[in-house]
């Protein structure tokens, strides 16, 4: 009978080590010790600020009080991304959260809603969603679990602080009694028959061992790659941002609940409000600006006063050739990294732990097991590559050599597909169980950026068009009415007693 694992080291702190150190002192309890080696002279990435909904699984699965996490990461609520300039200079549109119409149905709503369209009988799409209506009005609310209800599709994320998240979870990890160990690790100790990773050195001449290694060690990879050479898998020829400034600026009210993203000349800009500040960056293409360009351009372009120096940060698009290899799981950028838009970073983290509790090994480590989790999220990561592609490619901008260079750039045959079959007749789909981001987001992203479907699915013109009809009005009557009725952000925070004090 295998031996169980009775060990688990995480190398590296952060958003990623704090994360992973939550859930598995959660899932494994006495069972196993669970340790987390980090050193307060590395700096962490930090300026991960924006979320996906999964998130809020995630911390009730480890247990954190949802008022007491938002006050001590400052955090907000965020229903959508907003886009601003994305097809063309001055095309605006929301990605919301939750669905289109009434919910999910039989039907698929996009195929009712470019059929009465093409008849003059549709709205504007953003009428059709709560969360979009919601983020145009700066307005939040709980979720009703009741299907009937026009609330049943406010789904929210959040806006925090990432580094006040990393601090939270450590505090919250020590009181369970998880053993950080503060050190530099200098050294990774393998077994000479089979490479697996035995230990680590740290600077001191401590040996930190283990039966399982969690690499949550950032760009470096120290285990993951700088050990056991898994390989890196480069995707900058689809995606070329390569750099990015992180500045913060002084709050400006009103309380936005949602993410802007505003498409720049080499790249595009984040904005995202906390409840103490507003986080910013640039994330660009070196290819198309320099460093103190892209710096002018972001300062030039925030809505309060600066807190601090513009930050820089360097990286490659693409991901790890293993995500797990032997008896080391990488997590976090570590593994990888698309890139911010879309808010996908912490949220793959989060996939990447949710899978390793699915295959959590013995101490034999089966092949097998392995196999399935690096194939399993390579190919949830994959589709989110898919999709973040995707806001480049459609776009009809002419104005920069950047964004010529990504408009006419070959895209994977995957994404091909899928954009020729809604431009032929609105036809959206999704690629089994793993994929993360639904027709709906789909939908929202390419009709935004001017895809326009050819026609639709003969079958929606067979009936009546004014019943539909009817029923959009309706639903955009009672979202209209539903949304009105919402406390604006802040007022709700307070309300909920989530607000940190921060004025």
């Amino acid at each position: 009978m295998a031996e169980p694992i009775r060990s688990v080291l995480i190398v590296g702190g952060g958003t990623a080590g704090w994360m992973a150190a939550a859930a598995l002192q959660r899932t494994l309890g006495p069972h196993a010790r669970v340790t987390l080696v980090e050193s307060e002279d590395i700096g962490i990435v930090g300026v991960g600020e924006a979320t996906v909904p999964p998130i809020r699984d995630f911390n009730a699965m480890i247990g954190l009080d949802e008022a007491e996490f938002m006050r001590e990461t400052k955090a907000t609520l965020k229903v959508a991304i907003v886009f601003q300039d994305w097809g063309h200079v001055g095309n605006r549109y929301v990605h919301p959260f939750g669905t289109f119409g009434r919910g999910p149905t039989l039907a698929d709503f996009q195929q009712t809603y470019f059929s009465l369209k093409a008849k003059g009988l549709a709205g504007d799409l953003g009428d059709y969603s709560v969360c979009w209506r919601a983020a145009d009005a700066g307005k939040v609310g709980d979720r009703n679990p009741d299907p009937n209800s026009p609330l049943n599709s406010m789904f929210t994320a959040y806006h925090f602080d990432a580094v006040l998240y990393a601090k939270y979870l450590r505090k919250v990890c020590e009181g369970r009694g998880v053993e950080r160990v503060e050190g530099k690790v200098v050294d990774v100790v393998q077994r000479a028959e089979d490479g697996f990773v035995q230990g680590v050195t740290l600077e001191d001449g401590r040996l930190l061992e283990a039966d399982l290694f969690i690499d949550c060690t950032g760009f470096r990879g120290l285990l993951i790659e700088g050990a056991l050479k898994a390989g890196y898998e480069d995707w900058s020829h689809w995606l070329p941002v390569n750099r990015a400034m992180a500045v913060p600026c002084a709050s400006v009210k009103p309380l936005t609940p949602y993410t802007l993203s505003t498409a720049r000349e080499a790249g595009w800009q984040w904005r995202i409000a906390l409840q103490h500040r507003t986080g910013n960056g640039y994330v660009y293409c070196s290819d198309h600006t320099t460093d103190d360009a892209a710096r002018e351009t972001l300062l030039a372009n925030l809505d309060g006063e600066a807190l601090a120096e513009p930050r820089p940060l360097r990286f490659v698009t693409g991901r790890r050739k293993k995500y797990w290899d032997r008896n080391v799981v990488s997590l976090g950028l570590s593994s990888g990294f698309i890139e911010p838009l879309e808010s996908t970073s912490i949220h793959l983290v989060q996939a990447g732990i949710y899978r390793l509790l699915q295959h959590f090994p013995d101490r034999n480590f089966s092949p097998v097991n392995i196999d399935g989790y690096n194939r399993r999220l390579g190919r949830e990561v994959e589709l989110i590559r898919d999709f973040v592609i995707l806001h480049y490619h459609a776009t009809q901008r002419d104005d920069t050599q950047f964004w010529r260079q990504v408009r006419d750039m070959p895209i994977p045959d995957s994404l091909a597909e899928r954009v020729e079959a809604f431009r032929d007749r609105a036809l959206l789909y999704q690629v089994g169980a793993d994929e993360y981001f639904s027709q709906a987001s789909w939908l929202a992203v390419m009709y935004g950026q001017g895809i326009v479907p050819r026609g639709a699915n003969p079958l929606y013109s067979l009936n009546d068009a004014q019943r539909p009809a009817a029923g959009l009005r309706q639903l955009s009557d009672i979202l209209a009415r539903t949304v009105s009725a919402l406390p604006d952000h802040e007022t709700y925070l307070k309300a909920k007693g989530m607000w940190s004090g921060a004025d």
